[in-house]
């Protein structure tokens, strides 16, 4: 998408036609979205810098507020485009089975088990997540 709006700006997005998304293989539903974090951004209602500042349970929140923001997106958007040190994507298959694998466990996590293994990592949830994903793919494992 960065190359049909160069330079990306929500002002690109927020103009361009639902066509023009379409065409770039936008769903519907990704293209309300995406409208809408352009109009949330320009009004400065929303302000992606200062999310890396906030509380990442904080952040998570603001992000999954909006239409279309999943807590996974949300996560993963404060990790790694944010570098957010407490972000913590307890919703990722890859990262449930990492934690199961690495921790014996006879089963996949829920999210809500893997919010609160998460709680001994804090501040540091988005490194622990980093390490997980890292020793599943050393162990070679699908998450299925």
């Amino acid at each position: 998408m960065s190359g049909a709006f160069d330079p990306l700006h929500h002002d690109s997005i927020r103009r361009a036609t639902a066509a023009r998304l379409g065409k770039l293989g936008l769903s519907a539903a990704k293209i309300k979205t995406l409208k809408l974090l352009a109009r949330e951004i320009q009004s400065t209602r929303l302000n992606l810098d200062a999310l890396g500042d906030q509380d990442a349970d904080e952040a998570h929140q603001t992000l999954t507020a909006l239409h279309g923001v999943g807590p996974w997106t949300a996560d993963v958007y404060l990790l790694f485009c944010l570098g957010h040190s407490d972000a913590w994507p307890a919703g990722d298959l890859a990262l449930q089975d990492a934690i199961r694998l690495g921790l014996g466990l006879d089963f996949r996590p829920t999210t809500k088990d893997m919010t609160a293994l998460a709680e001994i990592w804090r501040p540091f949830r988005g490194a622990a997540a980093h390490l997980w994903w890292a020793y599943y793919r050393a162990a070679g494992r699908s998450a299925v």
